[in-house]
């Protein structure tokens, strides 16, 4: 899920010096915030609920590296998500693997989808939970920098549904 909602998606080419992990955050959630004026719909009429936000993360891992990734994810990155869905941050969280082989090209391993009803409050309150579930940000950020090591590509899509039952009227 995302490079735009991890703090830690950095290159694993990147300089030795790495940024603070607030500053990370800080990016990422800028990041967020322009893509989601970018694509947000059209002002709602009175009484409409605007569109929510979904995001697709696609993760290629690595040959041999599969478990540790998802140990890592799931260690490090779902509670952060599943505090978010439980304060009504996000409205739902879905993962999907897939049944059969691509070419490695188009070979992805995990598909994470979240559904972001108010990217407002998801981005400010993303911060307070990594902190109190994460107190140790450097071992956070070790972490973090360790699971994205182990990918070989990482591409995340924002996307519009569309009731297709009122296409044929």
């Amino acid at each position: 899920m995302l490079a735009i909602l991890n703090p830690i998606a950095a290159s694993t080419a990147a300089t030795p010096r790495r940024a603070p992990l607030r500053t990370l955050w800080k990016s990422r959630l800028a990041l967020l915030a322009l893509i989601w004026l970018a694509s947000a719909p059209a002002p709602s009429f009175a009484g409409e609920k605007p569109a929510p936000f979904i995001t697709e993360a696609y993760y290629q891992v690595q040959w041999g590296h599969f478990d540790e990734f998802m140990e890592l994810f799931k260690r490090n990155h779902y509670p952060i998500l599943a505090r978010l869905k439980k304060e009504g941050h996000i409205e739902s969280i879905e993962a999907a693997f897939p049944v059969n082989h691509a070419s490695e090209e188009a070979r992805w391993d995990f598909r994470l989808t979240l559904v972001i009803p108010d990217t407002d409050a998801f981005a400010k309150a993303m911060p307070a939970i990594i902190k109190e579930l994460y107190p140790d940000s450097e071992k956070l950020a070790k972490d973090e920098r360790r699971r994205f090591s182990l990918l070989k590509a990482h591409t995340d899509i924002v996307v519009r549904r569309e009731d297709v039952s009122t296409w044929m009227k």
